[in-house]
């Protein structure tokens, strides 16, 4: 029987959905589980699957175009056509609710591959629509960057890929352009010239070396000192997709109506960095790999137990306002995404982290960054956090301030433990100047629940724990 298929609502602040990418057209059959479009949502960007077999009669949205939810997207002519998200999202008929994560799990580029099966003419190419050819399929893409490229009139075979496995994103086609369609094409002999340098020189051979040397000493100072000329920046608008429109307004939101305010501590981290080596020794033979953060994560969640208004949430109702204190422990870990991803952050709750320990939290830590990385969280696993960590040690950050993740009362901007100089005390009371590891963490709270002592207070305990690390074993 012929059936709509209406746009899903994927999320629970979800409105307004955009196709990205249509996988189907006019007269194609398609299977069960097959994938028909890529749908942006203020989210992610997500799979849009089938439920079961039929024909599609008619596509009533194009390509870019947005439109409410419930808006009747295709026409089905078979089985139901109620969709699914793939990777793990709630089907449309599920008004999932989610409560702590201030971004979906995606911002862009759509990081998952479409891997090519077809090994011949006529095969099918994975999502059971008709016959595949084996151009298309080799050209790995994200959705966004092959609407840029078709929107452009640009090949994607003319382009070298820098996401993961050589994928094309969203990026390399912008690039492509921007460089009059050949900035990322290998140039012949004949066709280089002053306006396209080469960047990759071939290695220079022993026989070329002293060539090359003595030529360089040849070289006025400042002619050696000059580098290629990259050209001009391009000046250009780029549009908000629905992901970050409402990652701006809830940001905005938070940071206009919570009251934000920073305490900053800074720990010894010398005894943790040497019991972390000696537990990833000890354990490497079972596939255990500790970070500094797994640490970070159950000090943090202990510590609510001798703290308990960090773990609480400001109740806004009317005239009857109130401070609910939680009597579960779940840390949100902000998650870093790809540019093939579109960047920006998500937050993964890891649940009861208080009950777990170092090697059950890096374990589900990694395989929400993981999942995170590749097809996106969800709204289950973004949900009912009651405190977040942002840790941005890795990329060399020594301080921060980190925006408050409502319903959170605060959040914990982690820097890296970085070597400087420290007073040592010996057994007999002797100071003396050597070298130490000191990481810096800084705690944005809500200052209608969170007093300036509290905050104090809840982070001498993480540093106690942190300095003191033994104490997080047992």
């Amino acid at each position: 029987m012929p059936s709509n298929m209406t746009m899903p609502r994927l999320s629970d602040t979800m409105q307004v959905g955009t196709i990205i990418k249509w996988h189907v057209k006019p007269g194609q059959k398609v299977k069960s589980g097959d994938v028909v479009a890529d749908i942006e949502t203020d989210k992610a960007t997500m799979e849009l699957q089938t439920f079961d077999d039929g024909v599609v009669e008619g596509l009533a949205v194009k390509e870019g175009q947005s439109c409410p939810v419930g808006t009747t997207i295709l026409t089905w002519q078979g089985g139901s056509a109620a969709p699914a998200a793939k990777g793990g999202d709630k089907p449309a008929a599920a008004d999932a609710m989610e409560t702590g994560a201030t971004r979906g799990p995606d911002s862009g580029d759509l990081a998952e591959s479409r891997s090519a099966t077809a090994s011949g003419g006529g095969q099918s190419d994975g999502r059971g629509g008709g016959t595949a050819t084996l151009d298309r399929e080799r050209v790995f893409a994200s959705p966004l960057a092959r609407k840029v490229a078709s929107d452009s009139g640009v090949s994607l075979k003319s382009i070298e890929g820098t996401g993961p496995s050589g994928r094309i994103v969203r990026r390399d086609v912008e690039a492509f352009i921007a460089g009059g369609g050949g900035a990322q094409t290998t140039l012949e002999p004949a066709a280089r010239s002053e306006s396209a340098p080469i960047f990759k020189p071939k290695p220079l051979t022993p026989s070329r070396t002293k060539t090359a040397a003595a030529a360089a000493t040849s070289v006025p100072p400042i002619a050696a000192l000059m580098m290629p000329s990259l050209g001009a920046l391009e000046a250009r608008s780029v549009p908000l997709s629905n992901m970050r429109r409402t990652i701006a307004a809830r940001l905005v939101e938070s940071k206009t109506t919570v009251p934000h305010y920073q305490v900053t501590v800074s720990a010894r981290m010398d005894a943790l960095m040497a019991l972390r080596t000696q537990l990833n020794e000890q354990l490497s033979s079972q596939g255990v790999k500790l970070s500094v953060n797994d640490f970070i994560v159950r000090a943090c969640a202990l510590a609510m137990h001798a703290h308990p208004y960090i773990n609480s949430r400001w109740n806004p109702s009317r005239g009857a306002e109130t401070i609910e204190l939680l009597e579960q422990v779940n840390v949100g870990v902000a998650i870093s995404l790809g540019e093939e991803r579109g960047g920006g952050l998500v937050v993964a709750t890891v649940r009861h982290a208080d009950q777990k320990g170092l090697r059950m939290i890096s374990a589900e830590t990694r395989a929400l960054a993981e999942k995170a990385r590749s097809k996106g969280l969800s709204i289950e696993d973004m949900a009912d956090s009651t405190f977040t960590i942002s840790n941005l040690g890795m990329y060399g950050v020594e301080h921060f301030t980190a925006i408050i993740n409502p319903p959170n009362v605060a959040i914990l901007a982690v820097g890296g433990a970085v070597e400087q100089p420290v007073v040592e005390v010996d057994t007999e009371g002797k100071k003396s100047v050597g070298i130490g590891h000191v990481m810096s963490m800084t705690m944005s709270s809500d200052h209608r629940v969170v007093d300036g002592a509290m905050a104090a207070q809840y982070l001498q305990t993480v540093k106690q724990m942190l300095e003191k690390p033994a104490t997080l074993l047992v």
